[in-house]
């Protein structure tokens, strides 16, 4: 055999057909289970996704439930102060009681005296502690008679007040805040009965005859 055939059939035996590159080419383009795989990975990202909703949701109601409960505590601390307070004034009330009592029947030429005034300056500073603390005094000149506010001591036939007006004040009563703290002892005014209608319109009538 000449040196050119045995060239030529290893020529013919290393010949690849040209179908066969394009196939090979196309395999390593498109390897095989490359669209299961991307579903998969989306598969996995929707899953993600809705796990990170689900923390973030839980996160969320987990602040509004702390935010809730920190309200409560404010609210039960400010509750339990208030009535502390309450318990406080309600025994300062009878001092400040004593002292207008006093100084009320005080006489005039002693009020200048270095004594008086101090104890009208220990008063000013009751009155500006009571202030400082939101409390009021409750009016009672000239109002008609409300027993959320008032606490009638007696009611008494009054000439020129009106039935169910405040006659005098017998203890003075106090707000804190929108609440009563103490309500106002007070004298209240009644109709008058009809035996003393008749007797004072008896007695006006005789007035009158006198006149005449």
């Amino acid at each position: 055999m000449t040196k050119k055939k045995i060239e030529g059939k290893i020529n013919d035996s290393e010949r690849v057909e040209p179908s066969t590159v394009e196939e090979e080419i196309e395999e390593q383009e498109q390897p095989e289970g490359g669209l299961d795989e991307l579903e998969s990975l989306e598969a996995e990202l929707e899953a993600a996704k809705a796990q990170a909703a689900e923390y973030l949701d839980g996160w969320q109601r987990a602040q509004a439930e702390f935010s809730n409960y920190r309200k409560r505590q404010e609210a039960e601390r400010g509750q339990m102060m208030a009535l502390a307070n309450t318990a406080v004034l309600h025994k300062i009330l009878p001092v400040v009681d004593d002292f207008e009592r006093a100084l009320a029947t005080l006489p005039d030429d002693l009020r200048r005296l270095t004594w008086c005034e101090g104890v009208f300056l220990i008063k000013a500073k009751l009155d500006a502690l009571l202030d400082s603390e939101g409390v009021k005094p409750i009016e009672t000149e000239g109002q008609a008679f409300d027993p959320v506010y008032h606490e009638a001591v007696t009611y008494e036939e009054a000439p020129g007040y009106e039935e169910g007006q405040i006659i005098g004040e017998v203890q003075r009563g106090y707000m804190l805040g929108e609440r009563v703290l103490r309500p106002a002892m007070v004298r209240v005014a009644k109709a008058p009965t009809t035996s003393s209608t008749e007797h004072a319109n008896t007695h006006a009538n005789t007035i009158e005859d006198k006149e005449e």
